[in-house]
């Protein structure tokens, strides 16, 4: 009895014992399931892309930007294959993944291999940081002889580098582009989207050792960017460039500006400043030498506006070129204001007011004709709006409306004061008198093609609107010819056997007071070449010079120099002395 009670206290033992054993192991199971669950199903997402990047990288390359051209297809920025190397301190270790001790040494060899600073690259190397960059511009050679190394952590990226071969030439035009590849200005900038390659994206597998054994990519179609072919000549560029270097540099000017286009067409060959700068290196340049002014700003153009003052009195038909004016000995007062000569001239024709840039002259044409007249003429030649040019940051300058004018306004804006104009506006409408009166719409990007050179679009030359009729241009352009005679103020604008019309201007600019009391000058000229059969129309503005502050002496020899030299580069024959334009009785008529 005894014996059976015992077995039945031992049995009931190891059952409660079971039952504990067994609910207690029931209990790890759901644990390690809802576990299991927590990980598998709700983590799993986060936890498979974690062990992914231990073994898998996802790596992303911008395509090839495209070329700029010039209108020769000479190269004026281009992209070349580099190397971006970038670094894991904490993870560099040796090819036996032993950790570096001796860092000194490991940055003195990648400083040789690399090019670069010993003690920056020991600072990187010592690092808390998870990833630095060591150099985004690394040749293709030095990034096999830094892998020669075999070190861990390293990271290489293929990219690309911009270059600008002919490096200042027409800077301010083409721009630059930043380190990760995108334009900041200039045409760089504009055309961003069609120069930028696409992107392509792939990724690489590795074993623990950081070996790569496995790579998926995926190519976009058209890789590479489109290319932008240019109107302009880096001939002519250059050209253009030296004559204004050397302005500039003799007059102690504070900077110049010179832009040659074809009148007939409205395509831009050259457009040169100074200072200019190295978009190669564009940080070490002051911004200010970085825009193309040529767009972005705005001046007083002076007497170089009697053209259009003229324009304005022969389509009203109130003035023909040899009709009289009287410029009162060379002082005229309008209210409180007295206009002043130069030179002092009793009387003169409209012919000669241009000729000899009377202010007096232009300021009793402009009474004759009215303030609308005038206001109307300068509209029409595209002041007061922009030109459309392609080019970014461009502004429409000031013309205010003719019916905010007073009398002395009327009398001012006649001689170029109290209207400010862009460089780009003031030569395009001197091409309209040049284009028998028709205004084109300037441009410095002729095509964009592909990258294997199919083109994609063409801007093709497009006329703005008839802004004169042909035989006021004709008579316009005999007497801006005799501007360049000998006794005219551009005669020093003219090359040996060529015939040159154009136009001088001293314009004051306004100091810091607000008046022009003691202030300094713009030296203008703008014209075209050769008179009977116009090729090329140049506009050259010199800021603030010191030694002689005339247009006729500080802009019009940079004139001669550029239509010289470029005529010559076009093998554009001289004209004979026979040619030379004269102005007869008839408007438009030339004479013998």
């Amino acid at each position: 009895m005894n014996s059976t009670k015992v077995e039945q206290h031992r049995n009931k033992l190891r059952n409660r014992r079971i039952i504990v054993i067994g609910g207690f192991l029931t209990f790890l199971y759901v644990v390690v399931g809802i576990q299991a669950f927590y990980l598998q199903v709700i983590e799993g997402d986060i936890l498979s892309k974690r062990a992914s990047k231990q073994y898998q990288k996802s790596m992303k390359c911008q395509g090839k930007r495209g070329a700029i051209f010039d209108a020769n297809y000479r190269e004026l920025a281009i992209s070349t294959s580099v190397v971006e190397v970038g670094m894991h301190p904490m993870d560099v270790k040796s090819k036996d993944e032993k950790t570096i001790l001796n860092k000194h040494k490991l940055s003195g060899d990648i400083a040789r291999i690399l090019n670069l600073n010993q003690n920056v690259l020991y600072k990187k190397l010592s690092s808390n940081k998870k990833f630095v960059w060591l150099d985004r511009k690394v040749t293709p050679m030095r990034a096999v002889t830094l892998r020669s190394l075999r070190l861990t952590g390293f990271e290489y990226d293929s990219s690309y580098l911009r270059v600008y071969p002919y490096k200042s030439l027409a800077a301010q035009v083409v721009g630059f582009v930043g380190v990760d590849g995108y334009g900041l200005d200039g045409l760089e900038q504009h055309f961003d989207d069609e120069l930028q390659g696409n992107l392509r994206q792939w990724t690489i597998i590795k074993d623990r050792m950081g070996r790569i054994f496995d790579r998926r990519e995926a190519c976009s179609p058209g890789y590479e960017g489109n290319n932008l072919i240019l109107t302009i000549d880096s001939n002519i560029q250059y050209i253009a460039e030296t004559a204004l270097q050397k302005s500039v540099e003799e007059n102690n000017a504070k900077c110049g500006l010179a832009i040659v286009m074809a009148p007939e067409t409205g395509a831009v060959k050259a457009i040169a400043h100074y200072p200019t700068y190295n978009p190669n290196s564009f940080n070490s340049f002051p911004r200010d030498s970085w825009r193309n002014r040529s767009v972005t700003d705005t001046f007083e153009p002076g007497s170089v506006l009697k053209v259009f003052l003229i324009a304005a009195a022969l389509e009203s038909g109130l003035c023909d070129p040899e009709m009289i004016i009287n410029c009162e000995s060379g002082q005229y007062r309008i209210g409180r204001n007295v206009i002043n000569d130069t030179h002092s001239y009793d009387f003169l024709t409209v012919h000669d007011v241009l000729k000899y840039s009377s202010n007096i002259g232009s300021v009793k044409i402009a009474e004759i004709i009215g303030a609308q007249a005038l206001y109307e003429m300068l509209l029409n030649f595209g002041f007061g709006e922009k030109t459309g040019i392609n080019c970014p940051g461009e502004v429409k300058g000031l013309l205010r409306h003719f019916q905010g004018w007073k009398k002395i306004d009327n009398a001012t804006i006649s001689f170029g004061q109290g209207i400010t104009v862009t460089p780009i506006q003031l030569i395009t409408a001197i091409s309209a008198v040049a284009n028998h009166g028709v205004l084109m719409t300037p441009y410095v990007v002729q095509a964009i093609t592909d990258e294997n050179g199919n083109i994609i679009k063409n801007f093709n030359p497009s006329e703005k609107r008839k802004v004169i009729m042909p035989e006021t241009a004709r008579a316009l352009m005999q007497m801006m010819n005799a501007v360049t005679e000998p006794d005219g103020t551009g005669g020093q604008a003219v090359p040996v056997g060529y015939t040159v019309c154009g136009k001088t201007g001293t314009a004051q600019k306004i100091n810091a007071h607000g008046t022009y009391r003691n202030c300094e000058y713009n030296g203008v000229f703008v014209g075209f070449s050769p008179a009977q059969s116009p090729e090329l129309a140049v506009l050259v503005v010199i800021d603030e010079p010191q030694k002689h502050h005339y247009g006729g002496v500080v802009a019009a020899p940079v004139f001669r120099e550029i239509v010289h030299e470029t005529f010559n580069y076009l093998n554009i024959p001289p004209s004979t002395p026979k040619e030379q334009l004269n102005v007869s009785n008839g408007v438009g008529e030339v004479g013998a």
